[in-house]
């Protein structure tokens, strides 16, 4: 490719959202790198939030924390898993962040006294926030995702901007849209009419898609994508069938089907740069899913499951996925039971029925709802020997029901819930207590990639088997150094430290008194892969169809 001829591929979505823009993201930039090329996936979120540190999950579901700290929109995560590398802090933006830099740069005379407007200067920042993306990726090609649907207010800007890109390099910029297709249960029929009046809005901004990608209960059928053509001014070959699946690992594949890697790389006009298939290692990982029949049953205790009458699952989407990928390398069908602690907490759940699972996860989260529930089922699980991994607060956790249960600190907590704990066995740092103070909430955590070292003959060191790592942490409250040395004389390990041995980033058992009892301070499913699991929760799922054997034999 030639210098200077960087391709930008938008992706807008139509008609209603949810339906998969970012998994059509994550797929486009899958199959550009099986032919060969480099790339970096944008997401643009039009809220005026800065970043997505400060939202509730169960409105805005889990925020993925990048290696550089920045906290982002789950989809950043669905890109990274797709496409297995890590992007950077300018592959995420918001209106927040683009307002905020254009007001700071007027008060300090950046404009030189210009009256600050809409049109350029809001364009040309959004602009340049897309070419410094591409720049510090070293990218052959920029997928950008405009989050929300065509007609919403809050993304005008956005897709203006890259109206003006693709009106100043017109052989490098296209534009696909996402479109619902619904089949209204009266009717029994497919109707196109909400694509068509959505691609007609997207027209009235100037823009002309590319590429339509159909999103429907069913595949399209050949008339379909016909009428959509001739009403969308795109060939018939342009509109790409994308009917609901078992499982989003499929996209890349199914879009191969209407071979979507030809079309790309025929509107980008580019040529591919391989002569193998590269999506191989995907085809088998997707096989592996289809082969895994026999279940491992694991038990994820949460806190933002309960909205209205609905399960949130999004709030805990990266440690679901991670799950998915451990088990499947194993060779099992993860079937995951979504338990809210705050039963565990009020009694209406007793702690025994944790028997019938195989394994117990306790993923991150913040606040005193459900605390007492989730100390419950650390304590059930530690008791019965059942595979118990605890994630970020879920360490925290394990760590003050070892202290008031074999320490015999019965007050011990946190301070984040009991600040005035006779025994603060998890506290917050000074420089996280002046923040606090100040009331200084965003973005000011501990946040982003931190190394740690690990000790020999522990799980975590053979799990990892290396002895130092890099893991992406979100958390203000650390395990309280004044008390490492009681609780490690009471027989739990701290595995990983900072390499100055101040902060304790992985606790655990001896597998002799336990076969799998372990928490990490960091978040580990940030960085699980398809194609490359994470460890840690490759030997919890091992320890749990261990323990699927041993339950086994004792009924029979």
């Amino acid at each position: 490719m030639k210098k200077g001829s960087h391709k930008y591929i938008f992706v807008i979505g139509g008609v209603m959202s949810g339906v998969g823009k970012g998994i059509a993201v994550s797929s486009i930039g899958k199959i550009l790198q099986g032919r060969g090329f480099r790339v970096n996936a944008v997401k643009v979120d039009p809220y005026l939030n800065v970043d997505a540190g400060t939202m509730n999950p169960t409105e805005h579901g889990e925020v993925f924390v990048l290696s550089s700290g920045l906290e982002c929109d789950q989809d950043m995560g669905n890109y990274e898993r797709f496409m297995e590398l890590p992007l950077g802090p300018d592959d995420y933006v918001t209106s927040g962040m683009v307002y905020r830099y254009v007001i700071e740069k007027e008060r300090n005379l950046g404009y030189k006294g210009k009256c600050v407007e809409a049109m350029p200067h809001i364009i040309d920042e959004i602009t340049r926030r897309f070419k410094k993306a591409a720049e510090a990726s070293g990218s052959d090609v920029s997928i950008i995702e405009i989050g929300g649907t065509v007609g919403d207010y809050q993304n005008i800007m956005f897709i203006e901007a890259a109206r003006v890109l693709n009106l100043k390099n017109p052989d490098d910029v296209i534009f696909v849209i996402v479109s619902y297709l619904p089949v209204p249960g009266t009717l029994g029929e497919m109707k196109t009419r909400p694509t068509q009046t959505a691609v007609r809005m997207l027209n009235s901004y100037g823009v002309q898609p590319d590429i339509i990608i159909a999103r429907s209960a069913v595949p399209l059928d050949q008339k379909r994508k016909e009428k959509i053509a001739i009403s969308c001014n795109v060939y018939a070959d342009n509109v790409i069938s994308a009917p609901d699946i078992e499982s989003v690992y499929d996209v890349p594949l199914n879009f191969e089907k209407d071979k979507m890697g030809d079309l790309l790389l025929k509107t980008l006009k580019l040529k591919t740069r391989v002569k193998k298939d590269g999506l191989g290692p995907w085809r088998s990982f997707v096989s592996r899913i289809k082969s895994s029949v026999e279940e491992v049953n694991i038990a994820i205790i949460g806190k933002y499951f309960d909205t209205g009458d609905f399960i949130l699952s999004d709030a805990y989407v990266s440690v679901i996925e991670a799950v998915k990928y451990s088990a499947y390398k194993v060779g099992k069908k993860p079937k995951l039971v979504w338990l809210n602690a705050k039963d565990f907490e009020s009694g209406s759940k007793s702690v025994s029925e944790l028997k019938q699972y195989d394994g117990v996860i306790v993923p991150g989260g913040f606040g005193e709802s459900g605390i007492e529930g989730k100390l419950k089922v650390i304590q059930y699980a530690r008791e019965n020997k059942i595979p118990y991994f605890g994630l970020c607060y879920g360490m925290q956790l394990m760590v003050v029901e070892y202290a008031r249960n074999i320490l015999g600190l019965k007050d011990a907590n946190t301070t984040e819930i009991d600040p005035a704990t006779p025994y603060p066995i998890i506290d917050i740092m000074p420089d996280q207590k002046k923040n606090l103070e100040e009331g200084k909430y965003g973005a000011t955590m501990r946040l982003g990639s931190y190394k740690a070292v690990l000790k020999q003959k522990t799980i975590a060191r053979e799990a990892y088997f290396a002895d130092e790592i890099t893991e992406r942490h979100r958390h203000r409250y650390e395990v309280n150094p004044a008390y490492v040395a009681k609780i490690e004389e009471a027989g739990l390990v701290f595995s990983g430290t900072s390499p100055d041995n101040v902060l304790m980033e992985i606790a655990e058992l001896p597998r002799v008194i336990h076969p799998f009892f372990l928490g990490t301070q960091f978040h580990p499913e940030f960085l699980a892969r398809p194609l490359t699991p994470h460890p840690l929760f490759t030997e919890f799922i091992k320890a749990a169809v261990e323990n699927s054997t041993i339950n086994k034999k004792k009924k029979e």
